[in-house]
């Protein structure tokens, strides 16, 4: 298998093209030249089963690997129990859909360490986990737990795995953003770089949920105290380099599926990496 490109959500130019449906996104990122789709839905699951049924019949369609963003306001670790287990039914809202729309991963913020100690958080993170797997042992969609961009949060790459090892259907989803900006930059220059962190998942976990990872990126601005907002690829300061990112996917025969989150030009940005990649493929 190749590595699949592709945007969350919709660039611009998708509505400037006169489209405005959910529905035509498939076409739209094929057409693009790419092969994924992510179903941003941070700000809640507010579609009903025929549009998600329809989104997903055009995914198919066209070929294009789909995966959901649950909810921002999913709570993982969060101190109030009724707000914590009030995760759990978003989670099922973000299953439900999902399945509609032939997704095969759903992507979960892991939560808040801002009020309590991160071992504190981690213990609720895990069990918050532990209790939507338990809640929903039939569904074949992976739960993914994304690495996270503010020093506040839960969410470093040795966080993600440990919450991961937890079960075969836990799945880190790094967002090389994220890590790049808690980092307050320089994280990734180099292939090496980005090697290592294939590496620790297939080391601390298995092959498989390292080799076809599911990622995010896109270059973020970040303060000292992390994550401040995504930009474009034609931002020089931030970072972090997609370049490095795609010739070592290329030479070490890796295939994640990486979903671009740049501000207004994430399947443009997707597409340029793409190219990347097929180049370091090809030997160009």
């Amino acid at each position: 298998m190749k590595a699949a490109f592709g945007p969350s959500g919709n660039s611009l130019s998708f509505y400037e093209q006169g489209r405005k449906h959910g529905y035509e996104a498939p076409a739209y990122v094929k057409e693009m030249g790419l092969d994924a789709y992510e179903y941003s839905g941070g700000n809640g699951i507010t579609g009903g089963e025929a549009v998600f049924r329809r989104i997903g019949e055009e995914a198919a369609k066209h070929g294009v690997f789909m995966s959901l963003h649950t909810p921002y306001f999913i709570s993982l670790s969060g101190v109030d129990p009724e707000k914590r287990l009030k995760s759990i039914s978003y989670i099922e809202k973000s299953l439900w859909a999902a399945e509609l729309m032939g997704a095969d991963i759903i992507v979960i913020h892991c939560g808040s360490a801002a009020k309590i100690s991160r071992d504190e958080a981690m213990a609720l993170s895990a069990d918050t986990l532990a209790r939507a797997l338990d809640a929903f042992p039939e569904t074949k969609v992976r739960f993914g737990v994304e690495t996270m961009g503010k020093i506040n949060q839960l969410g470093t790459l040795e966080e993600v795995v440990t919450l991961c090892k937890a079960s075969s259907r836990l799945c880190p989803v790094v967002d090389f953003g994220h890590l790049n900006a808690r980092g307050r930059g320089g994280v990734f220059t180099s292939v090496d770089d980005y090697r290592r962190v294939f590496d620790l998942i297939g080391s601390a976990l298995d092959d498989v949920r390292a080799r076809t990872m599911h990622c995010h990126f896109s270059k973020i601005e970040y303060t000292e105290a992390g994550e401040k907002r995504h930009l474009t690829f034609s931002d020089e300061v931030f970072g972090p380099d997609p370049f490095p990112l795609m010739e070592c996917i290329a030479k070490e025969g890796l295939s994640p599926r990486v979903i671009c989150e740049s501000d207004g030009t994430m399947a443009e940005d997707a597409l340029t990496m793409k190219k990347a990649y097929l180049g370091y493929l090809n030997g160009v």
